[in-house]
C-alpha cells in the first residue's frame, strides 16, 4: 500500500506544527542517529530536570487526549492510580487492529525513538515502576524496528538503571501480540499480557488505573498519546494548547482510504480542521477519485456510525462529533464514493466484527453473526423484507434503545452521542452493528432494491480498504 506522508520535517503549513511527523521524510527516521540529530531525547533530559509533578501538571494543563479512541485526557488518566501503591505499571496499546486505522503502525515503524521517550515521560511523571510495550502480531517491520530501538536505548543510557544520572530507573518490555482485535481493549489486552486469552473485563472491578495489569495499578495509553510528549516537554504548554482548540489542543493524525485521490496518513489541526478540508484539500486528499461525488464517509474507523455530504463540514472536535451521531475514533476517515455499493460494504464491515468476536458475550457472539448472516442472504439477492426488520431488531439485542446515528432524526428518533449503550462488556458488539444501522438507516432503498428484485451481486464493498 503506498502511504502519503503529510510534509517535509519542520514543514509549517499555515499555523500547523509537525508534532508526531516531524522525522517521517527522512529514509532513516527510524535510527537512533537520526533521532539524536533532531532533538531526541532531549524532552526526556527537560523531564527529568523537573519534580515529577511538575510534568504531570503540564500534561494535564495542556489537556493532550488520548489518541486511542476514546479522547480521555492523559494527565487525568494518571491521576486515577491510588496513592502509595506499588509497584504500578504503564501498559502501551499499541495493537492498532480497526478497520482504515494504521496511523500507529507508521508511528512504530518510521519513529520508534519518540515513542520510546513518549514512554520514558509518561512513565517518570505519573511514578511507574515498568512499562510494556504491546505491539499488535502482524506488524513484523513495527516490531522490528521498536526492537532495535530498544537495543540503541538501553545501550546509549536512556533505559535502565539511573537514566541520565538521575534516580530515575525503568525497564521497558516488548510484548508481540497473536492478531486479535478485541485485544485492542485495554482489559482484553491486559488479559493478553498475563498470559490468558484475549477477553475483556468487567468494569467493575477490572478499571486498570486500579486494578491492572497483575491486579496492579496501570496506566494504558496509545501510541499517539504518548508520541506527543516529547514535542511537548520541548516547547512546552504554552506552544502546545496555541495549536487546535481549548477542548482538543494540538494536531491529530488520521489515515484515509477509500475513494480519495490521495489516501494515506495526515496530520492535521486538532478541533478545527474540518472532513470537507481532509478530504478536498489540495494539502490532504484532493479530492474524490476520478471527479466522482461524495456518497458517504466514516468518520472515525470501522466502528464508527457514517456520515453523509451535509456533514462534511464538521470539524475534528469531538464535542461537535458525538452530538451529530459518530465518534472520531481511531483516527480514521474510509471514503465511499457514488460507485460503492453501500449493502456490500456493510457486509465487509460486519464480517470483520463478527469473525473478532472473542466469545465471551452473547448478543456479540451471537449477535454479530446473524448480522453478518441476514446481510449476506441479502447481497446476494436471496433477502426478504423481513430481513430489513430482523437486521435491526438483532441489533437492538446488542444496542438497546437508539442507536447513536444523527439519520434516526430523519425517523423521528433522538440522535444519541457516543458512547453506545450496550449489553456487551466492550465495543466488539456494537461494532458489528454500526455500519448494518448506518447503511440501512441512510440507504435503506438499496436495501429494498436488493430484496425485491432478488438481484445476485458480487460481494465487493468498494471503498472500505484498510
Amino acid at each position: 500500500m503506498s502511504v502519503t506522508y503529510a510534509h517535509a520535517p519542520g514543514f509549517v503549513a499555515g499555523d500547523r506544527p509537525k508534532i508526531v511527523t516531524s522525522r517521517f521524510e527522512f529514509a532513516d527516521s527510524y535510527t537512533l542517529e537520526r533521532y539524536l540529530a533532531t532533538d531526541g531525547y532531549k524532552g526526556l533530559r527537560a523531564a527529568l530536570s523537573r519534580p515529577a509533578n511538575e510534568i504531570h501538571d503540564d500534561v494535564k494543563n495542556a489537556t493532550v487526549l488520548g489518541r486511542g479512541g476514546a479522547g480521555f485526557p492523559a494527565g487525568t488518566k494518571w491521576g486515577l492510580t491510588p496513592q502509595q501503591v506499588w509497584p504500578r505499571y504503564l501498559v502501551v496499546n499499541g495493537d492498532e487492529s480497526e478497520p482504515g486505522t494504521y496511523k500507529d503502525r507508521l508511528l512504530m515503524e518510521r519513529d520508534p525513538h519518540q515513542l520510546i521517550e513518549g514512554c520514558l515521560i509518561a512513565s517518570y511523571a505519573a511514578g511507574l515502576s515498568q512499562c510494556f510495550l504491546y505491539i499488535r502480531g502482524e506488524m513484523a517491520l513495527a516490531q522490528e524496528r521498536v526492537a532495535t530501538a530498544l537495543n540503541e536505548a538501553y545501550a546509549a543510557g536512556y533505559i535502565g538503571k539511573n537514566i541520565l544520572g538521575s534516580n530515575f530507573s525503568i525497564d521497558i518490555i516488548l510484548h508481540w501480540g497473536a492478531g486479535a482485535y478485541v485485544v485492542g481493549e485495554e482489559t482484553a489486552l491486559i488479559e493478553s499480557l498475563e498470559g490468558n486469552r484475549g477477553m475483556p473485563r468487567l468494569k467493575p472491578p477490572f478499571f486498570p488505573a486500579a486494578n491492572g495489569l497483575y491486579g496492579q495499578p496501570t496506566i494504558v495509553n496509545n501510541v499517539e498519546t504518548l508520541a506527543n510528549l516529547p514535542w511537548l516537554m520541548c516547547n512546552g504548554v504554552a506552544a502546545y494548547t496555541a495549536v487546535g482548540t481549548k477542548t482538543s489542543p494540538g494536531t491529530r493524525m488520521v489515515a484515509v482510504s477509500g475513494h480519495v485521490k490521495r489516501p494515506g496518513v495526515f496530520e492535521i489541526i486538532n478541533g478545527t480542521t474540518t472532513f470537507r478540508d481532509l478530504i478536498f484539500g489540495e494539502e490532504f486528499c484532493g479530492g474524490i477519485k476520478d471527479d466522482n461525488k461524495l456518497k458517504a464517509f466514516v468518520p472515525g474507523g470501522g466502528s464508527a456510525p457514517w456520515f453523509t455530504p451535509d456533514q462534511l463540514d464538521l470539524p475534528f472536535e469531538a464535542s461537535q462529533v458525538g452530538p451529530a451521531g459518530s465518534m472520531l475514533g481511531s483516527g480514521a476517515v474510509m471514503v465511499m464514493d457514488e460507485t460503492t455499493d453501500i449493502p456490500a460494504a456493510a457486509l465487509t464491515l460486519t464480517h470483520f466484527y463478527a469473525h473478532e468476536s472473542c466469545g465471551k458475550c452473547t448478543p456479540c457472539r451471537e449477535g454479530g453473526t446473524w448480522l453478518e448472516r441476514i446481510l449476506r442472504r441479502i447481497v446476494d439477492g436471496s433477502g426478504t423484507d423481513a430481513d430489513l426488520q430482523q437486521l435491526l431488531e438483532v441489533g437492538a439485542m446488542i444496542c438497546p434503545g437508539d442507536f447513536p446515528h444523527a439519520a434516526n432524526e430523519k425517523l423521528g428518533l433522538k440522535a444519541v452521542p457516543f458512547p453506545y449503550k450496550m449489553t456487551t462488556i466492550c465495543f466488539v458488539g456494537p461494532s458489528a452493528f454500526a455500519p448494518v444501522h448506518s447503511a440501512l438507516t441512510l440507504f435503506r432503498s438499496e436495501f429494498e432494491a436488493r430484496v425485491t428484485k432478488r438481484v445476485t451481486i458480487p460481494v465487493t464493498a468498494v471503498g472500505v480498504s484498510s
